[in-house]
């Protein structure tokens, strides 16, 4: 306790130096869960940038706890965590972005801009002030703290805004022009789709199922335990082609899915690292209290879910948003239930309820959110002297 003490000391001692130095106004740092991964909004930004912008117009830092990881970008400069490097860099960066909360260690400056793009676009458990009798104490504390630091808000829908506005302590601005993350499910990307089942070694025209249930604080597996090879036969039966199966737990989950059985047809893809790709490939999802659901449905491929536990779950995890029966998505309680309902889905039904939920949640999801948040980025870096810096480059 007293070294970790002595660390947090130093790390403020750091911060109060590094915050006397200028600020670049072109430097951007990001990071996305702590630095556990290059993943989610940020990195959707950050390719934005390096696919779309002068080389040397912004000057991109990512922050990892491994920064000698492969599969990161290598458009941008690595940083790790809690580094002389790490505390410099973000002292100095003139717009910060995350997808979590920041924690006493960011200490923002005055001319900093802090974007938070939170890491959903529409979630269906209760989040923040919602549940703030059921989270720790401390991290209630940091959640106040980061929402006073932040100046723009992420939103991919009017619902997500309202729940925001309620739950978030947070009274700025939030910015309605959808998940950075989502513009790839609205863009035709058939080179990435190519790479994507290269990678997992999977043959290009067969049929995905994405198996991407949320954790439950038991992390027991049991719950997760489907019958995929039945699942498997109801799909052929009805949609016909070769499928396979990819399940994708929670990371909380990592260290226990090496206990998940595989089989020629279905596959653990726990450990893939970018969950956005799978949903790209995904011909159908099953999921369960996941946000991903809400992501999928902009594809407006079909999602079912399967909730065997509904009851426990509601009594002993969170409340939710949303009644089930409110869902465009079909659900099932156990193993035949799903079978059947996969037999019996009516696309023609299930894309009218699809069409009239995003109308009711009034989503901003056009493939477009990237676009709109670099505008203001370049607002916020740039609104002076920008011609000079244009001339310069």
């Amino acid at each position: 306790m007293k070294i970790e003490w002595i660390k947090k000391w130093f790390a403020f001692i750091l911060i109060y130096i590094f915050n006397l130095l200028p600020i670049k106004n072109n430097k951007i740092f990001l990071f996305s869960y702590y630095g556990a991964q290059f993943g989610c909004n940020p990195k959707y930004i950050s390719q934005f940038i390096t696919n779309h912008y002068p080389k040397d117009m912004f000057e991109i830092v990512w922050a990892f706890n491994d920064p000698e990881s492969k599969g990161f970008d290598d458009q941008f400069r690595k940083v790790k965590t809690m580094s002389l490097r790490y505390f410099y860099d973000l002292c100095t960066a003139k717009v910060i972005i995350t997808n979590f909360r920041t924690t006493d260690l960011f200490i923002k400056r005055k001319e900093q801009y802090y974007i938070q793009t939170w890491h959903s676009s529409l979630r269906l458990k209760q989040i923040e002030k919602d549940v703030e009798n059921v989270l720790p104490s401390n991290y209630v504390q940091m959640a106040k703290r980061d929402s006073i630091k932040c100046d723009l808000l992420l939103s991919g829908c009017k619902y997500s805004t309202d729940i925001f506005k309620k739950s978030f302590w947070y009274d700025g601005e939030i910015f309605e022009y959808g998940t950075p993350r989502n513009d790839l499910l609205l863009q035709n990307n058939d080179e990435l789709k190519n790479r994507v089942f290269k990678k997992l070694n999977i043959p290009l025209g067969t049929n995905v199922l994405l198996y991407a249930p949320t954790f439950r604080k038991n992390n027991n597996l049991q719950v997760y335990d489907l019958d995929f090879s039945n699942l498997i036969k109801s799909l052929t039966e009805k949609f016909g082609g070769k499928w396979v199966v990819l399940i994708k737990l929670h990371p909380h989950l990592m260290s226990k899915s090496n206990k998940l059985i595989e089989s020629e047809h279905v596959f653990n893809v726990t450990t893939y690292d970018d969950i956005q790709e799978l949903l790209l490939i995904s011909d159908v999802l099953v999921s369960d209290y996941s946000s991903l659901i809400f992501d999928f449905s902009i594809t407006k491929r079909p999602c079912f879910l399967y909730i065997p536990d509904m009851e426990e779950y509601m009594n002993n995890e969170r409340k939710l948003y949303f009644d089930f029966n409110d869902l465009p998505f079909i659900s099932a309680v156990n193993h035949d239930d799903l079978f059947d309902k996969v037999k019996q889905f009516d696309n023609n039904n299930y894309q009218k309820n699809l069409e009239d939920f995003l109308k009711k949640i009034g989503s901003y999801e056009e493939g477009k959110a990237n676009e709109y948040l670099l505008k203001r980025i370049e607002e916020i870096c740039f609104d002076e002297g920008r011609d000079e810096l244009y001339e310069a480059i």
